[in-house]
């Protein structure tokens, strides 16, 4: 495939570029070599110069926000939608008919079962025969697939933090059968307050969030199915995984502490495994033994840091931050967009974080 249809220059559309991810994703896209913005859609924003509503983006952004039909989204190459679930699945077939190719930062195409996906978003699917065509799109287990791809689901900002943490084990579980006890996992997560999206609730009111610190989805949270269906594929077993998230008071990144009992691999040198899995990794640092990686030190960046401990013989503690916005969404869009035109995988994507 070639790598756009405009000859070279990869021509973008946004569906829903009102939130906090649609922002990210203009911020990103509006400063890569390689993409002209198309269009933006959003119902509620029509007619409004982008640059208003989103002052950060004067003099990079000229585009007005238009309502979804007028958009004309089949001139783009690709599109992303950063939207709720259920609208990227709407809109699928016509726009792989005309030839684009889909990244949806939603929930859409993430879980390969239909029934698994009605049963955790309380809607049947809309086209459930293209889920087996859709690929996960985690760069680092998926350049491949990704590569042929029309329709490219980004994982969830939890589970890509949670992921990353324990493929290197699940590689490990491949080889040697029995190394990891994957029926104990614990995956304790906290994220900013972005993670919740950019609407009006109270429970995300200043006065809520600041000087507090909560657990949420203990019934059940909806990134755990899509955790655990990556987690099976690559072990090649099953997995029970405990994963608690909870909303702390700060408005970027995701910090998971994840916890895993160790049986057959309890002479395996943990730090050498990381280091080994991640050596070639663009946006994956595996930091010195003892290090303990702080969610400033990737705040809008694409980089997610790793730490590995071993308190004792038989337990592995994973430390794993992230920016939720950008490797946890729009970054990890954008950087399977590279893979998929056949850019270099870190163009766009090489701002240092921000500190303080």
């Amino acid at each position: 495939m070639s790598a756009s249809r405009s000859g070279g220059t990869i021509r973008a559309g946004i569906v829903g570029g009102t939130g906090y991810t649609g922002a990210e994703l203009l911020r990103l896209l509006a400063q890569h070599p390689a993409v002209e913005l198309v269009a933006i859609t959003s119902r509620g924003e029509a007619g409004t110069p982008v640059d208003r509503l989103f002052t950060s983006l004067r003099g990079r952004v000229g585009l007005t926000f238009v309502e979804p039909a007028a958009a004309r989204l089949e001139r783009c190459d690709v599109v992303f939608f950063a939207t709720p679930h259920g609208v990227a699945m709407s809109q699928a077939r016509e726009l792989l008919a005309g030839g684009a190719r889909i990244i949806d930062l939603g929930a859409d195409f993430r879980l390969r079962d239909a029934a698994e996906f009605e049963r955790w978003y309380r809607v049947p699917h809309a086209c459930p025969e293209l889920l087996a065509e859709a690929v996960y799109g985690l760069p680092e287990t998926a350049r491949e697939a990704i590569l042929r791809a029309r329709i490219i689901a980004i994982p969830g900002c939890y589970p890509t933090s949670v992921l990353l943490g324990l493929l290197p084990l699940a590689r490990l579980e491949r080889e040697r059968a029995g190394a990891v006890d994957w029926n104990g996992l614990i995956a304790d997560c906290k994220s900013g307050v972005s993670g919740a999206g950019r609407k009006v609730e109270a429970e995300l009111m200043a006065g809520e969030v600041s000087d507090n610190f909560r657990a949420y989805g203990l019934a059940g949270h909806r990134h755990q199915p899509e955790i655990e269906q990556q987690l099976r594929a690559a072990a090649g077993r099953a997995v029970q995984l405990t994963f608690v998230p909870h909303l702390v008071p700060m408005i970027r990144g995701i910090h998971a502490t994840l916890y895993v009992r160790l049986e057959a691999a309890a002479e395996q040198d943990l730090q050498q495994l990381y280091e080994r899995f991640y050596r070639n990794e663009p946006f994956v640092d595996v930091m010195p033994a003892g290090s303990c990686p702080d969610t400033r030190s990737v705040r809008g960046s694409n980089v997610a840091r790793i730490a590995v401990h071993r308190p004792s013989r038989n337990l592995a503690i994973v430390l794993v931050v992230e920016d939720n916005l950008v490797k946890g969404a729009a970054g990890q869009a954008v950087q399977a967009m590279n893979i998929a035109f056949g850019r270099p995988e870190s163009e766009g994507l090489t701002q240092i974080a921000l500190l303080p």
